[in-house]
């Protein structure tokens, strides 16, 4: 089907190195918020003790950097293409080093949940606007290699994130893990105003669409608070006390997660209706949905948001697993999870040959396959006693896995969107990503919760008194296991250690399966793609065969 028809957008194409310099600067930026929203995955078990956390509140501690991130993606993307998408990327730096350092400065769970929001605006901000450059000055090859730079810089950055992390966390603090964003954001901002040029839409229209962007972020917020709170308010009727400020949720029978839940769906459902309208009375829209009868950006975007919510779920549990049952500090937990990055390194370099070879639709499913098997092996092999090395192997080939895939998925995603949608078209497309990963993180730490209370039984199973594995069973629960290592001062600490361990090892195992699910599931939708997706000749390919 026929593209959604767009006026020409002004393109200024850089020559020689100085569009490679700019490139570098475009990737640091991109590189700064992934690294962030990794970095924290090692910090987590640190803050959750020293700040007093609950698993919920780890929960949040991700899922309000995603959720506003990818609430705002496709707001901000249509804003670069008409205010100019270098001037978008300096307020998004800016935005994200002084959340960055509010941040660091956080010493409650409201204060650190609520710059971590506004860090996600920022990074709403920062990455349309260094997609859409790229894709405005770069042209013929040098598009794939830099599409290829750039979801390399995903890649990377999110499996180097927990290293850089856990060096922080041991050797400084958790504070320093957010505070590195300073010095980087600082140069970056220098490097963005010398060297990239300022691209935008000459055409774009005036106007914003209000109603579009208030019922896209209802919704969202709507089915993300569901996910993360229903097992601490209950899925249909209230099982705990509901209050914000001096407000008590009021109703008796049911339970306020339900009601965000299905709040939540309508507004996504009435969001697509009013756009349609929108659409048909030639207003501005947030979401153009005729982009979406593009096979490739459509079929691509199902693949991204899947395939998401098994990624970064699974980063979010590991180091948790790692630090409390294993007894490794953060600084480990970074070297292991280097294997990962690793994989991943290894993947970008040899992703772009074969790609041309094979098109970057095999390699991003080639990926997929690599992701589904390091996943199904960890969950496998995982137990009380699996050592660093033990891991690796597995994190190696998962890290490959992720490297082959989101160093293709965002070039076959934009391959065939006019220049003109560019901006809305990698919002979308990143929107997806963070959609998943906000709903991933849920979905993870609701099953880690959920399967932690299976904690109980491992403890009976030892000898321990009902009424004391329950309390111990749910003190491990509710500090995302956390807590396992202060049982050691407690009397027959070495039987409530090994039990509490067992229950971590059948929680990473359910985690494993629910996040190995959604990565497969993610890869039998990449077979909707078109086979020729993004294989362009003017960018190197071989011809197509079909």
């Amino acid at each position: 089907m026929a593209s959604p028809a767009s006026p020409p957008t002004h393109n200024l194409v850089l020559v020689g190195k100085k569009r490679w310099v700019a490139l570098v600067f475009l990737a640091l930026a991109v590189a700064m918020i992934i690294l962030d929203a990794t970095v924290v995955n090692v910090a987590i078990p640190t803050m959750v003790t020293d700040l007093g956390l609950t698993t919920n509140d780890a929960e949040w501690i991700n899922a309000a950097y995603s959720l506003t991130f990818a609430s705002l993606l496709i707001f901000f993307g249509r804003l670069g293409d008409r205010f100019g998408r270098k001037l978008l990327l300096n307020i998004g730096v800016i935005t994200f080093v002084l959340a960055s350092a509010l941040v660091a400065a956080s010493d409650s769970s409201m204060t650190l949940i609520t710059a971590r929001a506004l860090q996600g605006v920022g990074g709403a901000m920062i990455l349309p606007a260094s997609l859409s450059v790229i894709n405005s000055v770069f042209v013929g090859k040098s598009r794939a290699v830099a599409f290829a730079v750039w979801g390399g810089t995903i890649g990377g950055m999110a499996a180097l994130g927990p290293l850089v992390g856990g060096y922080l966390t041991t050797y400084a603090s958790w504070h320093w893990a957010f505070l590195i964003n300073v010095p980087i954001g600082i140069f970056v901002i220098i490097g963005v105003i010398a060297v990239v040029p300022e691209t935008r839409d000459m055409y774009a229209r005036k106007g914003f669409d209000v109603p579009g962007t208030l019922l896209v972020t209802l919704g969202l917020v709507g089915i993300v608070f569901a996910v993360i709170e229903g097992q601490r308010y209950g899925w249909l009727a209230p099982t705990a006390e509901f209050a914000v400020g001096g407000w008590t949720w009021p109703i008796d029978l049911v339970s306020v997660v339900l009601v965000a839940g299905v709040l939540g769906v309508l507004a996504l459902v009435i969001m697509v209706i009013v756009e349609k309208r929108r659409i048909a009375a030639d207003k501005v829209v947030i979401l153009d949905l005729r982009l979406f009868r593009i096979r490739s950006f459509g079929a691509g975007n199902g693949v991204a948001l899947v395939v998401s919510l098994g990624e970064f779920g699974l980063l979010f549990a590991i180091p948790l697993f790692l630090q409390a049952t294993r007894g490794y500090n953060a600084m480990q937990t970074g070297f292991i999870l280097l294997a990962l990055a690793l994989g991943s390194f290894a993947a970008s370099g040899a992703g772009a040959p074969l790609s041309q070879r094979l098109g970057p639709v095999r390699v991003l499913q080639i990926g997929m396959v690599l992701e589904v098997i390091g996943i199904v092996g960890l969950g496998i092999i995982i137990s009380d006693t699996i050592t660093g090395m033990g891991m690796a192997p597995w994190l190696f080939i998962y890290g490959m896995g992720v490297g082959f895939a989101t160093a293709q998925l965002t070039g076959v995603i934009l391959s065939e969107v006019p220049i003109a949608e560019s901006g809305q078209a990698s919002a979308v497309q990143s929107t997806s990503r963070q959609v998943g990963a906000a709903i991933g993180t849920a979905l993870i730490g609701t099953t880690l919760l959920i399967a932690l209370g299976s904690t109980a039984g491992h403890l009976e199973d030892r000898g321990i008194p009902t009424a004391q594995a329950e309390q111990v069973s749910n003190a491990v629960a509710n500090s995302a296991g956390q807590a396992i290592v202060g049982l050691t001062t407690e009397p027959n600490g070495d039987e409530l250690v090994a039990g509490a361990s067992d229950g971590f090892v059948t929680a990473i195992k359910a985690v494993s399966i629910v996040a190995g699910f959604f990565v497969f599931l993610g890869l039998l939708l990449s077979f909707l793609l078109p086979r020729n997706a993004g294989r362009i000749e003017s960018e190197g390919y071989a011809p197509s065969r079909e």
